[in-house]
């Protein structure tokens, strides 16, 4: 494990966390120089600039944990004998004919020969990952079973910090001419409008993840459903997968361990019956 985290910390993607701390850390170092924050040191009221301290730290720490957890690798046929349990005989046979390779999804870069329902081989990571959601180069990692949820909790975690932080760096100093504002407040307007344009992208991202868990689907599975072996057959809206949007939330956040969603997906194919 030692060995797996040096890895997972100095490999591929630790220019890309490093530029991500630095950045986190430059910004909120700018927005302490600005008076709002420095005032209020100044004055004793401590309760804002350490609130958004410990705010900025649970951000960096929840993304070394997302970029840095194992997203749901798999890494053997013999881990994964469960995933074919509980399916019956009858139950394979109400798939349609289209999809029969189904029952023997074979990986042909990791050669895995039981592949799980919902995973999916990632070129990046050189794995097959469960319920694949993507590769995020942000993090330089998959989105899988195991940290779907950290991602998301990240996300929102990121987004709160950007918007106070854009709050702070809207406080612009007054100056009787537009040269001398630009010129007082120039690097503060550069942070505005950095952090402005990450708080969209965040957003976006949040706001794309949170609809697509309500649905109980994956970005993988909303954007290639009609090459997936187990959906191409499928109508444009059936999702085998979808139990209401409450149940749906209440599996993604609140329930932990492995799913078997080949049970999922059979129950409700039984249902269609």
């Amino acid at each position: 494990h030692a060995r797996t985290m040096f890895k997972n910390v100095f490999g591929s993607g630790f220019l890309v966390r490093t530029a991500h701390v630095i950045l986190t850390w430059v910004i909120t170092l700018i927005l302490f120089l600005h008076d709002t924050l420095r005032k209020q040191e100044e004055t004793g009221q401590l309760v804002q600039p350490v609130l958004f301290v410990l705010l900025v730290l649970v951000s960096v720490l929840l993304y070394f944990a997302v970029s840095l957890m194992d997203p749901g690798f798999i890494l053997s046929d013999d881990s994964d004998l469960q995933f074919t349990l509980g399916v019956t005989e009858e139950q394979q046979d109400m798939i349609p004919p289209s999809t029969k390779s189904l029952r023997q999804r074979r990986c042909g870069h990791c050669l895995l020969q039981q592949q799980p329902m919902r995973s999916k081989h990632c070129q990046t990571c050189q794995h097959c990952v469960r319920r694949y959601d993507h590769h995020c180069p942000w993090i330089e990692n998959c989105v899988g079973e195991k940290n779907h949820r950290w991602f998301v909790l990240y996300l929102g975690v990121q987004l709160l910090v950007l918007l106070w932080g854009l709050h702070i760096a809207t406080g612009f100093s007054f100056a009787p001419t537009w040269q001398l504002w630009l010129r007082t407040n120039a690097t503060l307007l550069t942070v505005a409008v950095l952090v402005a344009l990450l708080s969209l992208i965040v957003l976006l991202l949040l706001g794309s993840h949170l609809y697509l868990v309500s649905l109980n689907t994956t970005t993988w599975e909303f954007m290639s459903r009609h090459r997936i072996s187990y959906l191409k057959h499928c109508g444009a809206d059936e999702n085998p997968f979808d139990r209401g949007t409450f149940h749906n939330l209440w599996g993604f956040f609140c329930l932990w361990g492995t799913v078997v969603w080949e049970q999922v997906y059979f129950r409700e194919g039984s249902d269609q019956v």
